[in-house]
């Protein structure tokens, strides 16, 4: 029975990652400002994650020395999302999925600038393979090429997820993962909705079926099931398993853009994803 419920629970866990990955061929596909699409999205998810949230009765009270954590929370994930749809449009799924893949090291390099504990000598290595992993990512270091500048939005995208994760895991015991993700959206809707006033958001009328998989599919439901499962795994477990987002994001851009990767991509590809699993083994063990 227990053999039962940990599969349930890994299947789950990959369903969450397998939703989550359509973020790259949506955001290649679909044909908007940047700052629309991550504005509608965030309207959209933030509508269906109210209505989740009421039918589950859960409490959207928050404490107000937690509220100024939360807003810049939400200011990051909005960043996130912008420089890593940017990085998107200018480049490939592969490149713009491989470059914000390099989150879960920043991440071990900031964690003990940001919550106070000890650095890892380890760290230093590991951040090593990530460079020589965005060194093939990238063809050549010219800042006119767009792939250069792709590469280089993807890892300010990784640099915002990784802070916003490093403060939201103070909060996250205390609050609801889909309460607190209702209210990251809500700041980030704030934010952009003069975007959809300001650009061309016309594009909503044929694109509106994409946008709504994009904030049902993928934030909605995917990153609900994904704070879900933070309860029955350690957040390592959850990270080594979330490396295969990239793969999958890989493999649905092929199937769906036909964007296969060359070998360089799939090299550096390989040395980030390496550097990940490492990280969350070593710190599993």
């Amino acid at each position: 029975m227990e053999k039962k419920l940990h599969l349930r629970n890994i299947l789950e866990l990959n369903l969450a990652m397998l939703l989550i990955s359509t973020s790259g061929a949506l955001g290649r596909y679909i044909d908007m400002p940047v700052p629309v699409i991550i504005g509608f999205r965030a309207i959209m998810a933030g509508v269906l994650l109210f209505v989740f949230c009421k039918w589950k009765g859960i409490s959207f009270r928050t404490g107000s020395k937690d509220r100024p954590t939360i807003i810049l929370s939400g200011v990051l994930m909005g960043l996130h999302w912008v420089t890593y749809f940017y990085a998107l449009k200018l480049s490939n799924v592969a490149i713009g999925m491989l470059s914000i893949f390099t989150y879960p090291v920043i991440t071990a390099l900031l964690e003990p600038v940001v919550l106070k504990t000890k650095f890892q000598k380890i760290h230093l290595l590991l951040a090593l393979l990530v460079l020589v992993g965005i060194y093939f990512l990238v063809p050549d270091l010219d800042f006119s090429n767009s792939y250069t500048k792709a590469v280089i939005l993807g890892v300010i995208s990784a640099l915002c997820y990784s802070l916003r994760n490093l403060i939201m895991k103070t909060k996250v015991g205390s609050y609801n993962g889909s309460v607190l993700m209702w209210y990251q959206l809500v700041v980030v809707s704030i934010f952009l909705l003069p975007f959809i006033f300001i650009m061309d958001s016309s594009g909503i009328k044929d694109q509106w079926l994409p946008t709504l998989t994009l904030a049902l599919l993928t934030t909605a439901i995917g990153h609900t099931l994904f704070l879900a499962s933070f309860k029955r795994f350690s957040i390592t477990t959850a990270s080594i398993i979330s490396s295969v987002q990239p793969v999958y994001g890989i493999i649905i851009g092929m199937i769906f853009l036909g964007e296969i990767p060359v070998l360089s991509t799939i090299i550096g590809g390989l040395l980030i994803l390496t550097s990940v699993v490492i990280e969350s083994v070593r710190t599993y063990r």
